[in-house]
């Protein structure tokens, strides 16, 4: 509307100025050019009437010669004598023959647009083409497109409010249902729903939120799963360490034998308290950083012989069986402190889950490129539902938490960090009644 109001009322007077000034030059350049011409008083005298303009040709007195009066014929009106005499001064002063100016016509008291010629006769006289046009008021007319944009400029301006009103709570209805539902969301209450719009931001913004709502949901669950198996696990030895401190001091202090075994069972209580607690604390530094990679070569394959070892009391004393199987040439590239933990972990992991015949297989296989260590156990296998969410702290399939015959119930979760963090492949692969076989990737050297 502004430009409307500028074009129409500010620029309207220079243009229409502008375009009549040029109009009157065409015209004058195109008589110069059919001058000569048998029928040129004819070409004068329709040009003059059709566009409403006086065009004449005078001699070098200012008296007419163009077009001559006929009988009963209309004539062009006539120039003012003061301008002509004005007119043919400046068209002598000029230095191409041809002049275009504006005047102010004194009997019509309005502005004209003069353009004047030189026209060179065969008589050797020189005439002159003279074009006086008046340039009509427009006031009138500016008056009435004046207010024509009045009444446009109210229509649209009370369209446009009612249009943005209506656009307005079209686009805020389901932003400030979204707000709400947050709002319920922020006080904890996960079963929330966050209802579409009719625009796709909308309703990828309701999408986006219901799956970060189901997602914080699941991990409310496994934070209260999490308090809760830690409980147990600190619970049962704190409980075990006070009932046989209070045997050795009620019943056993003074029989050495059963002394010595009471303390046996505080002793390895403790340690598996400090190993829980340790195991909580790594777990807190691998998933801030805090623990940065250093990166080495070693031999991955001596590294697992070496954490066998400390498996060894398990084979004397439980009957488990380790079956170890390494190809040749296992140098890799990571932090040797970091991956020994993470197999100690998964070789403790299948401890735990193996099958009746305790049978625990490490495989380490080169594969060119990459190392793939494998630890595969003979129990009970994992669903298919249930994979992703076995790296979890604490997950336990069927959600029945138990103690651990080695470990912390944290290894999982360690070794999907030290993994994550070395950036590189690894997973499980499981079979519901035939056992599962976790592995991962490292790159050799």
């Amino acid at each position: 509307m502004i430009i409307l109001w500028l074009l129409q009322i500010v620029f309207l007077k220079t243009y229409y100025k502008s375009m009549k000034t040029n109009e009157i030059k065409r015209i004058g350049n195109t008589l110069v050019s059919e001058y000569g011409e048998g029928n040129f008083e004819d070409i004068i005298y329709s040009t003059s009437f059709k566009r409403g303009i006086n065009i004449e040709v005078l001699n070098e007195k200012g008296e007419l010669v163009l077009p001559s009066a006929g009988l009963g014929e209309p004539r062009p009106p006539r120039a003012d004598p003061i301008g002509v005499s004005m007119f043919i001064r400046k068209l002598l002063d000029s230095e191409d023959g041809k002049v275009l100016y504006t005047t102010e016509n004194l009997s019509l008291r309005a502005p004209t647009v003069v353009y004047g010629a030189v026209l060179r006769s065969q008589n050797g006289e020189n005439l002159y083409l003279y074009i006086n046009g008046l340039l009509d008021p427009i006031d009138s007319t500016t008056s009435v497109l004046k207010n024509q944009l009045i009444i446009v400029t109210i229509i649209s301006f009370l369209l446009a409010i009612g249009l943005s009103f209506v656009i307005a709570s079209k686009m805020t209805r389901p932003i400030l249902k979204v707000t709400d539902a947050a709002s319920i969301l922020a006080k904890g209450n996960y079963d929330v729903i966050f209802e579409k719009g009719d625009y796709t931001e909308i309703n990828q913004l309701a999408d986006t939120l219901n799956y970060a709502t189901k997602e914080l949901s699941k991990t409310e669950e496994l934070r209260r799963d999490f308090i809760a198996n830690v409980s147990h696990d600190l619970k049962t030895p704190l409980t075990l360490i006070k009932s046989y401190a209070e045997m050795i001091r009620d019943i056993s202090g003074n029989i050495p034998e059963k002394r010595n075994h009471h303390l046996k069972v505080i002793i390895d209580e403790s340690d598996r308290l400090t190993e829980l607690v340790n195991d909580i604390l790594n777990l807190s530094k691998l998933q801030s950083g805090i623990n940065e990679i250093e990166y080495n070569t070693f031999d991955i394959g001596l590294t697992t012989q070496e954490i066998l070892k400390r498996f060894t009391v398990l084979v004397e004393r439980d009957g488990y069986t380790f079956e170890f199987n390494c190809d040749k040439d296992t140098v890799v590239i990571g932090d040797e402190k970091k991956i020994e933990q993470a197999i100690y972990n998964l070789i403790s992991n299948a401890v735990n889950y193996t099958g009746q015949d305790k049978l625990v297989t490490i495989n380490i296989r080169n594969l060119g490129e990459y190392v793939q260590f494998e630890v595969v156990d003979t129990g009970k296998g994992i669903p298919k539902e249930e994979i992703d969410h076995i790296w979890d702290r604490y997950y336990k399939s069927g959600k029945t938490h138990k103690r651990s015959v080695i470990g912390t119930g944290l290894g999982l979760s360690i070794v999907k960090t030290i993994l994550t963090t070395h950036n590189v492949n690894f997973g499980v692969d499981s079979i519901l009644g035939k056992g599962s076989k976790f592995w991962f990737q490292l790159k050799t050297k």
